[in-house]
């Protein structure tokens, strides 16, 4: 063989090497967690550590303890883990790409750099404006204040001016984003109502069900113009339902998104619809109160009695009094 065709089939060779660790990464890339993934999660985020610190600020957590331990505790925040769906934005971008090729019970420490996490620090972002745009009661060093529509944090207070910084609080600051990967998520309603806790901070009661209803359908016309005719059918439909708490239908997030929130929600986990149910419990208040006359009129009436007390009434008889139409429920009734 010459020295040229020796050196053909050296490169032949390096190049089926390269093909064949090509196929092995593609291989080990498919093993593991992968994007579009749900996965629960338990966190720590905090700054990273300066020169004279142990650790850094718990920024967010997934843990009772370490927020208590923090000083931020919450007894109107949920501490359990997190449901995300992996490569979806749910986590900052660098920990979506360390979760990639990741198992059940793996556990990291990412560090975010501070671009990615809540900005650099802009300087020209600290401005003077008048004190008599900030209220009296928050003309003080750390009071945190909004001008113009834009939150900020006021530094000074001199005579008529004031200096506010309008940075977010961890501006410039890197992060570490320590994790554990509790488990893989395969149930749909498991999913959703992490979700939806995901969006709101809270994880109302769902449900999904599978039913038939009826639905009008545009079919084909036998009239020679041609014009559409609907006719109804029965459909199979995927439904979920949201138990909507009252805290829940106050939330502003999910009073502006809904819509958006509950699309994403199909989209994902392959719905047909998203029924929300209002929920009115009788523990007090005006519409408790309502419930409690409703239910003692004309001694415990239920509905239908009160649907055929009605029908005996003569609604013609414009003079009737109130005693007299309770005379006639209460005779209905017996």
């Amino acid at each position: 063989m010459s020295e040229e065709e020796q050196a053909e089939a050296a490169e032949t060779a390096d190049a089926g090497d390269e093909a064949s660790e090509d196929a092995v990464d593609t291989e080990e890339s498919d093993d593991g967690i992968q994007n579009g993934d749900f996965l629960r999660l338990d966190y720590t985020v905090r700054t990273v550590p300066g020169e004279d610190e142990e650790e850094g600020r718990v920024v967010d957590t997934t843990h009772k303890e370490v927020a208590e331990e923090a000083g931020i505790d919450d007894d109107e925040y949920d501490f359990s883990p997190r449901i995300i769906v992996v490569g979806e934005g749910h986590v900052f971008d660098s920990v979506d790409e360390d979760l990639v090729g990741k198992e059940v019970g793996d556990t990291n420490v990412v560090t975010v750099p501070a671009e990615e996490g809540f900005g650099e620090f802009d300087p020209d972002d600290v401005r003077t404006v008048s004190a008599e745009k900030i209220p009296e009661d928050d003309r003080y060093p750390g009071a945190q204040v909004t001008i113009d529509g834009e939150q900020g944090y006021v530094e000074t207070v001199i005579g008529g001016r004031s200096r506010v910084d309008f940075n977010h609080p961890l501006a410039g600051d890197d992060l570490e984003y320590d994790y554990e990967i509790l488990e893989l998520v395969d149930d749909d309603e498991e999913k959703a109502a992490g979700l939806i806790g995901m969006y709101l901070q809270e994880t109302p009661e769902v449900r999904i069900e599978e039913e038939t209803v009826e639905e009008e359908v545009t079919v084909e016309s036998d009239d020679e113009d041609g014009e559409p005719e609907t006719e109804t059918q029965e459909v199979d439909k995927r439904t979920l339902y949201i138990e909507a708490t009252p805290m829940m239908q106050m939330n502003q997030q999910w009073m502006f998104s809904k819509q958006q929130i509950a699309q994403d929600i199909m989209g994902r986990l392959d719905l047909d619809r998203v029924v929300v149910e209002e929920v009115i419990d009788g523990s007090g208040g005006m519409m408790g109160g309502m419930g409690g006359m409703m239910g003692g009129m004309g001694g415990g009436m239920g509905g239908e009695d009160i649907e055929e007390a009605l029908d005996d009434v003569d609604m013609d008889d414009v003079d009737v009094d109130a005693d007299e139409l309770v005379d006639e429920l209460e005779d209905a009734d017996e």
